[in-house]
């Protein structure tokens, strides 16, 4: 455990305190056009309070709400702190939401003004404009290919940036005012939760919230002042505003932004960051790049890699079954080491990543075991949106595959009669913005019913099953939660997504979504042809493939609640076409719905099927073909 931490009441306290304390540390490290650009704490400070001169003058004021929507960009971060100095607060949506969707993620706070990554993000906006009459002012940071539009409200970052500094030397009390206006209570941001079920819900964390969560993480050991820290994951999920923006600020972290989504992985080794969180897809991509760079290196390398990486895994199990490495280990260890761990790991950029996080959804027990056995200290963590994403993670020395680890400190957390999850903490919001309702069933009493399902183990470690409103029965009567088990079947890497169904029927089948990269790479190996998705989806190969994988999570599951049939779906689930949400988790009514033919055919024998398969253009406009699907029966 570690020695409290104070922190600033804050987040623009924090940033003052830095610009004051640490202003010659670097604050924010972008990559642009291959050269890193830096920006220490004293110049960021500056430009937020810029910023929020020149918003203050063009009309926002507390309890406005902002739009921010782009990829990650200094501009966009420092556009948000902006924000908050002047009590309002920043609405980021994630970048590769559709224009028709930006209603949904813009209704909350009915803001006017804008803040975009560029010229794509622009014209979604100016779209979004033409429908509903908002937002007024678009204020973007790349201005690329913006200069012959004549529509009005259009203002340049840089331009923002030099209204505010010629306010600010004009009234020289007015930077030290805003960088006080801030109270604890005010909203730091509004987050949007996932909406698996219905309009995603408006979620605002205070800043009280956030120091709250930060702090409690600080106080397990979790966060580090001084971190590096690669901030790539969207804007818009929870995770990436509590550690770039929260912990980035109240731990005076050094935040590297890569230059594209394209570069993220290249621009990650350049960084070698001292703390890194990844997604559990994001865990399996890397693994996947590793095994097809050793599978393309020298014959060496691979005997190397063949000899040592099997031995750490095995060591790796062995430690966390609670076992001692022996002499003889730890020497191969320790010459694996020198030749295999420490060049992957700087190959992947961890070298120096003494803390790496995964959460969002349960990640693969194999993937999971190989990165602990390079030896980057993985740990998954559990918490959402409503909970300022950290409520329990697991600690050094104390992690088990199948668990989220223990709560951290200054959160309590309790189980009731229905097996829900239940969670009190400084960092769960208050209420819902602007949903009565739907605050008053979600939090009673201080504590947030988060809808989850889960137990604990003797020793206080939290499993975590599934969602409480996903517990459905077979026509047999057998009570299951179909995303428990569509989460042990993509743990396979050749897996990226997949739907059990099965509720009151007399047996599971599944609609499974192949990862095209590392099916793609298996099937060249083997000199199978194909063109495309579709095509190598329907392989026999590919087929065969999948059932074998299906046929080892059914030897992990009762034999009522084994997967007897499943397809192979033409494309990937998709959210732009509604069926999972932005942060990849399944919409079940969705799928069930548009693919009803295909359940219906899984159940009735049939060898194939033939859909009408939507498809949806660049422009938006949409179409249909007919693709006919096979059937496989799981022996």
């Amino acid at each position: 455990m570690n020695a409290i931490v104070e922190l600033p009441p804050t987040l623009i306290a924090a940033l003052t305190r830095n610009a004051g304390v640490h202003g010659d540390r670097v604050a924010i490290r972008e990559r642009d056009q291959g050269i890193w650009q830096e920006q220490n704490w004293r110049e960021l400070h500056a430009d937020v309070l810029a910023m929020a001169a020149a918003l203050e003058a063009r009309g926002v004021a507390a309890g406005h709400a902002v739009t921010v929507i782009g990829d990650n960009r200094s501009r966009l971060y420092a556009a948000m702190l902006a924000i908050a100095a002047l009590r309002a607060f920043p609405v980021p949506v994630f970048p590769d939401v559709p224009p028709a969707e930006l209603v949904q993620y813009t209704r909350h706070g009915a803001p006017d003004v804008a803040f975009a990554e560029d010229q794509e993000q622009v014209d979604k906006l100016l779209e979004l404009r033409a429908t509903i009459g908002r937002p007024a002012l678009i204020i973007y940071d790349d201005g690329r290919g913006i200069a012959g539009y004549d529509a009005p409200g259009l203002l340049a970052c840089e331009s923002l940036l030099s209204e505010g500094r010629a306010r600010l030397a004009a009234a020289p009390a007015l930077g030290q005012e805003l960088a006080g206006r801030a109270q604890p209570g005010d909203i730091a941001v509004l987050l949007h939760s996932s909406g698996t079920t219905g309009l995603p819900k408006g979620v605002p964390l205070t800043h009280a919230n956030v120091i709250a969560g930060v702090g409690n993480a600080t106080r397990g050991g979790f966060f580090k002042p001084g971190e590096e820290h690669y901030a790539y994951l969207p804007t818009a999920w929870v995770g990436d505003f509590m550690f770039t923006v929260g912990a980035g600020v109240l731990l005076h972290f050094t935040i590297n932004i890569p230059e594209r989504q394209e570069t993220v992985l290249h621009d990650l080794r350049e960084v070698a960051p001292t703390m890194y969180l990844a997604a559990p897809r994001a865990w399996d991509n890397m693994l996947t790049r590793l095994q097809v760079g050793i599978a393309e290196t020298t014959a060496v390398k691979r005997a190397l890699y063949n000899y040592f990486m099997p031995r750490a895994i095995a060591l790796e199990r062995k430690k966390l079954g609670g076992g001692a490495p022996t002499l003889g280990q730890r020497l191969v260890a320790f010459a694996g080491e020198i030749m295999v761990y420490g060049p992957l790991k700087d190959y992947l950029g961890l070298s120096r990543a003494v803390r790496a996080y995964t959460g969002g959804e349960a990640l693969g027990e194999d993937t999971f075991v190989l990165f602990r056995a390079l030896g980057i200290n993985l740990k998954q963590f559990y918490g959402q949106t409503e909970t300022g994403a950290m409520s329990a993670a697991q600690r050094d020395g104390d992690v088990k595959v199948h668990t989220v680890g223990k709560p951290m400190p200054g959160v309590e957390m309790r189980i009731d009669d229905s097996g829900e999850i239940l969670v009190r903490s400084g960092s769960v919001v208050g209420a819902y913005f602007d949903a009565p309702e739907e605050s008053a069933r979600a939090l009673v009493d201080g504590w947030l019913h988060t809808g989850d399902a889960g137990y604990f183990e003797p020793d206080g470690h939290l499993v975590v099953l599934g969602r409480v409103s996903e517990v459905v029965r077979t026509g047999g009567g057998e009570r299951y939660i179909p995303n428990f088990i569509e989460n042990r079947i993509k743990f396979d890497a050749f897996v990226r997504n997949v739907a059990v169904v099965g509720a009151n029927r007399q047996y599971l089948t599944a609609i499974v979504c192949i990862d095209l990269e590392a099916v793609g790479y298996w099937a060249e190996q083997r000199s199978i042809s194909y063109t495309s998705y579709a095509e190598l989806s329907q392989a026999q190969e590919v087929q065969a493939l999948i059932a074998g994988v299906l046929r080892h999570v059914n030897g992990l599951l009762k034999p009522e609640l084994r997967i007897r049939r499943f397809v192979n779906l033409h494309k990937d689930f998709d959210p732009d076409d509604g069926e999972v949400t932005r942060t990849r988790k399944l919409r079940r009514n969705v799928i069930e719905e548009r693919y009803a033919t295909l359940i219906e055919a899984l159940y009735e024998k049939q060898s194939s099927v033939s859909i009408d398969a939507r498809i949806v253009y660049e422009s938006g406009a949409t179409g249909s073909l007919q693709r006919t699907l096979n059937l496989v029966e799981v022996a």
